[in-house]
């Protein structure tokens, strides 16, 4: 009998560190991990619309190994290993809507982590879904993105304003909740004090107490 798939779908405030601790935990489980970049490149990859996605599923039987390919390819690339080969103006819910489609096509067809994207909307209904929001202490993320992004501190400070209130209208626009509501999630975790392979440990000990499919 096949496993059940599982999806953990991570939100985080910016500067938290939690796409490195989602990576980690990627490792730590074996799974694919998903982000806004792969994501951009994927709905620009398969077209954006759901019909159009639709039309390809149903005239490409081989659409899932076309997708798999592309992913490792753009994978091994890093971001910006792929250009669209046109622009398109597109809304920010024919966006979701496809993005949804495919996050749900990839929960179906193997276990994964999801960055971002709402993915603890679209996956709140789903039986083998962990929901979990990164938080950190304000003076921790100004410090991470001075050094990520070789920014001063006041400019830390605006670009971290700027990104967390794009998400979160984004979110409120998408899925008519704020993401920082702690009922979305099953944790809401301060990583400020923890390095990350202790927190991607202790989730991926959790994650396997949840599922214990996982290792069975």
């Amino acid at each position: 009998m096949e496993k059940p798939k599982f999806v953990i779908a991570i939100n985080r405030e910016f500067g938290s560190g939690g796409r490195e601790i989602a990576y980690k935990l990627g490792e730590l489980l074996g799974v694919n991990v998903y982000d806004k970049a792969i994501l951009d490149t994927l709905t620009s990859k398969f077209n954006l619309t759901v019909e159009e996605m639709q039309h390809i599923k149903a005239t490409k039987p081989n659409w899932w190994n076309d997708f798999c390919r592309f992913y490792q390819q753009f994978g091994a690339a890093g971001e910006g290993g792929y250009t669209p080969q046109e622009d398109r103006v597109v809304t920010s819910q024919q966006i979701y809507l496809a993005e949804a489609q495919i996050l749900r096509e990839l929960a179906a067809q193997e276990s994964c982590i999801i960055i971002g994207r709402t993915g603890f909307h679209i996956f709140r209904n789903h039986p083998y879904a962990m929901r979990i929001f990164f938080i950190a202490d304000r003076k921790a993320r100004v410090k991470r993105v001075m050094e990520k992004y070789a920014l001063d501190e006041d400019a830390a400070n605006m670009r971290i304003d700027k990104i967390d209130d794009a998400r979160d209208t984004y979110t409120k626009t998408i899925a008519g909740v704020s993401r920082y509501d702690a009922r979305n999630y099953d944790f809401v975790f301060n990583v400020t004090q923890f390095p990350t392979e202790l927190v991607a440990q202790f989730l991926a000990d959790n994650i396997n107490m949840k599922f214990p499919f996982i290792t069975k």
